[in-house]
């Protein structure tokens, strides 16, 4: 099958184009940089010819409330008009557990429209809602950090390697249309300031992590179920000690 990966050259997106290739398919990784942009329209048309299933996992570059929206307003109208003209068979996007119950944040706002116009557009699809990843615990640490202190809250969470939103990504789109929504998420469910602080442990990052107690996420108010799964979800298989040694692999 021909396959359109949308944010194909990024962190997720670079694992799925080479599941799926090794899988035989022909895959494009598309992205600004490869000529297919999905807020101007270029190369977009082209690229939807005779493609059969495309996956959006692209994201905003500002994540200042009114950008994100726009980005992923535009992205979206733009992406699945193409999709459209082209009869894409399947459309595979990826997005964030708790989105609906985070609204008072404006990326989260963002993602709901996202997910809206996919749902409105007509073509088949399947909605991946996934917990945060692994990888941005350390942005997680950072944008919290007062000093050489770190202030987070006891909010339930339940990260997720990139390696395995990739694999049930790619697995997904091979798969028939869900036409609603599915969830993943990692094996270990924790409280956010706890496997923060695990991560500073293993890097040698001498700050100090604090629970204020306050349920908040990246400025924003919110429960302490909203970044876990509701219900049943599939659970990946890497847990933090793991993903944990594969990244001493990579260094």
């Amino acid at each position: 099958m021909k396959i359109v990966v949308i944010g194909g050259t990024g962190l997720i997106g670079s694992k799925v184009v080479a599941k799926l290739r090794q899988h035989g398919h022909q895959v494009i990784a598309a992205s600004p940089d490869t000529g297919i942009n999905t807020i101007t329209g270029a190369g977009l048309a082209e690229a939807m010819s005779n493609t059969d299933i495309v996956i959006d996992l692209a994201n905003s570059p500002s994540f200042e409330d009114q950008a994100v929206l726009e980005f992923f307003q535009t992205a979206g109208r733009n992406l699945l008009a193409a999709e459209i003209n082209a009869g894409v068979k399947h459309h595979v996007a990826l997005s964030i557990v708790g989105t609906d119950l985070m609204q008072n944040i404006g990326y989260m706002r963002a993602k709901k429209v996202q997910e809206d116009l996919i749902k409105k557009s007509g073509v088949p699809y399947t909605i991946v809602r996934s917990t945060q990843f692994f990888e941005f615990l350390k942005g997680i640490a950072d944008q919290a950090t007062v000093g050489n202190e770190v202030h987070l809250s006891d909010v339930r969470f339940q990260p997720i390697a990139a390696e395995d939103v990739a694999t049930f990504v790619a697995r997904y789109a091979l798969m028939a249309p869900v036409n609603g929504t599915t969830e993943i998420a990692g094996p270990e469910r924790f409280a956010l300031y706890e496997v923060v602080a695990r991560y500073l442990r293993h890097a040698n990052d001498q700050r100090k992590v604090l629970s204020d107690g306050k349920p908040s996420y990246y400025g924003g108010e919110i429960s302490h179920k909203a970044l876990v799964p509701a219900g049943q979800a599939e659970l990946g298989t890497i847990n933090f000690e793991q993903w944990w040694s594969s990244q001493l692999q990579k260094a």
